[in-house]
This record gives structure tokens, sequence and C-alpha cells, in this order.
């Protein structure tokens, strides 16, 4: 399985970024063999909307099964579901933990996302 964490650091002892669309990066987590892959996403910083849109497809080429995350926007969560990616919210601590955690059954895929968006 392939989980996408959102983190500001780069490595399984950082800790999941509370933002998904303002995520610095994505650490993607191969559960079976525990490895990582570091996913910037400086793109979407800035953008005065639009940013979890920009940063779900900026993930998704990476084919995660599920996305880590603290919060997630009704835009990204809809482009992420319409991938077939399941996205689990209030998710906090170490990357490491999160995944164990998850993997564990702790944490379960969200229904709709938890923030409002930014509409124009």
């Amino acid at each position: 399985m392939r989980i996408a964490v959102t983190t500001q650091g780069e490595g399984l002892s950082a800790d999941v970024e509370p933002r998904f669309g303002r995520a610095p990066r994505f650490l993607i987590v191969d559960t079976e063999t525990m490895s990582s892959q570091v996913v910037l996403n400086g793109q979407s910083l800035d953008l005065p909307r639009g940013a979890g849109i920009q940063a779900a497809q900026n993930v998704l080429p990476h084919k995660p099964d599920v996305v880590l995350t603290g919060n997630c926007g009704p835009k990204a969560f809809r482009v992420l579901r319409a991938a077939g990616v399941k996205v689990v919210v209030g998710v906090s601590g170490r990357i490491a933990d999160a995944v164990k955690n998850y993997m564990d059954g702790k944490y379960q895929a969200a229904t709709e996302a938890n923030v409002e968006g930014h509409w124009v």
C-alpha cells in the first residue's frame, strides 16, 4: 500500500502537517518496505485559492491509496475521492506513528471534508 502523508519534514520521524493544500511536501510511504519518497508541493503554497486542487493533482501521479493529513477542504477532497484515494483527516504526530496507526485500524477514511474551502 502507498500512503501519502502531509509534512514539513522529509522522513518518517517528521510530524504530520495539519494542512493538505498548503503542506510544503508529501511523504509517500510504501507500507511493505517502509521506504519513502518526498514530493515537494511548493507551487501550492502561495496560491490565493485552488491550493487543495493543485496539491491533489501534485500527489496523484504518485498513486497513493490513502492520504493522511490533519485537514482537507472540499475541493481537494473531491479530487482525491474521484481518483479512488481514501482521505483520512484528524491525523497528527510523527509520520511513522500515523502510518502504523492507520495500518492498525486506528484511523478511518473520512466521508467528507473537515474544513471549509475558499470559494470564489
